[in-house]
């Protein structure tokens, strides 16, 4: 029985760990924490506008290169081309290492290497409509997840 219960525990185990995200849902206060180190070229929330790098707000289910008032560069415009939404999984390898994903894009922003740090992000990210106006992370990643 005990080695049941064991090899059950490890399919459960293996299950939430395979794939990237499977619709993990974060910590969205610890992701705003995070999310400091991205607020000196983002903005997210409220009034949200471009700086050095584009507004956030709705981000979690939108297609990458937009908004399309930000001038994003042609590396990134061309990797973008085929993606149809910012979902958990685009998001955790991107903001792993974005050098590493688009070679020549604007963002000289190094990643975030805790996974944990990334979910929370993202989490954060999700919590942010359109609009700028709260919504609920869980629903906004699950609907980008159908993108």
């Amino acid at each position: 029985m005990r080695i049941i219960t064991l090899a059950a525990g490890a399919a459960v185990a293996l299950a939430l760990t395979s794939g990237a995200y499977a619709q993990q849902v974060g910590d969205a206060a610890a992701g705003k924490q995070v999310f400091n180190k991205c607020r000196a070229c983002h903005a997210i929330g409220p009034g949200a506008k471009n700086r050095i790098g584009p507004y956030l707000n709705g981000v979690v289910g939108e297609k990458p290169g937009e908004p399309a008032s930000y001038n994003f560069s042609t590396p990134f415009k061309q990797w973008a081309a085929d993606k149809t939404a910012w979902n958990e999984d685009l998001l955790d390898k991107w903001l792993t290492d974005p050098r590493a994903v688009v070679k020549g894009t604007k963002m000289v922003f190094p990643g975030l290497k805790d996974e944990k740090d990334r979910i929370n992000v993202i989490t954060y990210l999700a919590s942010f409509d359109a609009d700028g106006k709260s919504q609920d992370p869980a629903a906004a990643l699950k609907a980008a997840a159908s993108k």
